[in-house]
C-alpha cells in the first residue's frame, strides 16, 4: 500500500513539474498540459482592403512542460484564400494593445499544397509567456463572412508532436470596423 501511495504522489509530482515535457517510448515530445489560444483580431475588417494586420495571441502556461517551437495556421473557413507577406510577420510577448519583448522568428514558410503557414521561433518561447504573432495579409478577402484558421503548437524537442489549439475566426463584412 505504502508503493502505491508513494507511486501516486511521485507520478503527480513528475507530470505537474513545470520543467517537464512528455517523452514518448519512441522519442516524441509532447506538452504536458495545452497551451492556450486567447484571442484572434484583426485591425481592419472591412472586405477588399489592404493594410490590414490580423493578430493570433496564445498563453503557455507555466506547466505546459516544454518551450514552444513553432506555431501553423491554415486557413480552413472562407470563401477567398488569404495570402500574407510573409516577411513582415512579426512575434512579441503580450497582446496587441500591450506589446512586450519582441520575438525572434528564425523562418515563416508555407506549404504550396494546402497553404499552411509555419512559423519558428529561435529561441524557442518558454513556457509562462502569452506571445503574439501579428500578420499581414496581401489584402482583406473579397467576399464578407467568417474566416477561420486552424491553429497548431509544437513543442521543442526530438520529434515533436503538434497539438491543435483550436479555430481563431476573423469576420469581414462591407462596412467594417477598425482596431483601436
Amino acid at each position: 500500500m505504502f508503493k502505491t501511495i508513494l507511486g501516486i504522489i511521485s507520478s503527480t509530482l513528475i507530470l505537474n513539474s513545470p520543467l517537464l515535457a512528455l517523452t514518448t517510448g519512441n522519442n516524441q515530445t509532447l506538452f504536458n498540459y495545452s497551451p492556450q489560444l486567447l484571442d484572434t483580431v484583426t485591425t481592419l475588417s472591412r472586405i477588399r482592403v489592404q493594410g490590414a494586420t490580423y493578430y493570433f495571441t496564445v498563453h503557455l502556461p507555466m506547466n505546459v512542460g516544454e518551450s514552444l517551437q513553432q506555431l501553423t495556421l491554415q486557413q480552413t473557413q472562407g470563401l477567398d484564400t488569404i495570402y500574407f507577406y510573409l516577411d513582415d510577420t512579426v512575434a512579441f510577448e503580450g497582446r496587441p494593445v500591450n506589446r512586450d519583448n519582441t520575438l525572434t522568428i528564425a523562418r515563416v514558410k508555407r506549404n504550396l499544397d494546402n497553404n499552411k503557414i509555419a512559423v519558428i521561433f529561435d529561441p524557442p518561447i518558454p513556457p509562462g509567456k502569452t506571445f503574439t504573432i501579428a500578420m499581414k495579409p496581401k489584402s482583406n478577402p473579397e467576399i464578407s463572412g467568417n474566416y477561420q484558421f486552424a491553429i497548431t503548437v509544437y513543442p521543442a524537442g526530438e520529434n515533436p508532436q503538434g497539438l491543435y489549439l483550436g479555430l481563431g475566426r476573423l469576420n469581414f463584412n462591407q462596412k467594417g470596423d477598425r482596431f483601436p
